[in-house]
């Protein structure tokens, strides 16, 4: 017998059809393929700006935790320099944070456009990030062995405000270099020509 052109005859299966975006479970699956990949998107373009807000937040604290620790005698933040190299560098942090945060949103109001056709100059961004980053993480290391030292002779309220400003601060560093990479990764998906 011979196969009929539906190839049903003997046994014979029909040709499987192409995977398309109309032939698998209605086109959703498809569809579903292009709002994930937009979601993807719109995550990559959203999340350096909510990193450096949490970064604005914990060098803020940063800062705040250390300016305020100061207890009378040896128990001033000012009178050790890691404290102070850890203070400027947490300021810094908090203003160019800050900065970052609200440039698409000064931008917006300027130029009275949607917040998705801000282009921001990707390199600058992950330079900055980098700079900034490493910039805590040489205070950090600075001001923890310090800490540690007077840690073993005394815990009291000054250690403590010195190791919850550390804290912050690695904080801050760890979202900046989270904000570094996602701006790398979308530097290096950017067309140039």
């Amino acid at each position: 017998m011979a196969a009929t052109l539906d190839g049903k005859a003997n046994g014979l299966r029909p040709p499987l059809p192409l995977h398309t975006a109309t032939n698998l479970d209605g086109g959703s699956r498809g569809a579903t393929s292009v709002v994930h990949r937009w979601q993807r998107e719109d995550l990559l373009e959203k999340s350096p700006l909510v990193l450096r807000a949490l970064a604005t937040l914990f060098s803020f604290l940063s800062f705040i935790l250390l300016v305020s620790n100061k207890h009378g005698d040896w128990m001033e933040f000012d009178h050790f320099q890691e404290y102070r190299y850890l203070v400027a560098v947490s300021a810094l942090a908090f203003v160019y944070s800050l900065v970052q945060s609200m440039r698409p949103h000064i931008h917006r109001f300027q130029e009275s456009g949607d917040l998705m056709t801000v282009r921001s100059p990707g390199i600058g961004d992950f330079i900055g990030d980098q700079l900034v980053a490493y910039l805590l993480i040489s205070a950090l290391s600075a001001a923890i062995p310090i800490t540690n030292r007077m840690r073993r002779a005394v815990v009291n309220i000054f250690t403590d405000s010195t190791t919850a400003s550390i804290s912050m601060a690695f904080l801050a560093f760890v979202v900046l270099a989270f904000s570094a990479i996602i701006t790398g990764f979308k530097l290096s998906k950017q067309s140039y020509f």
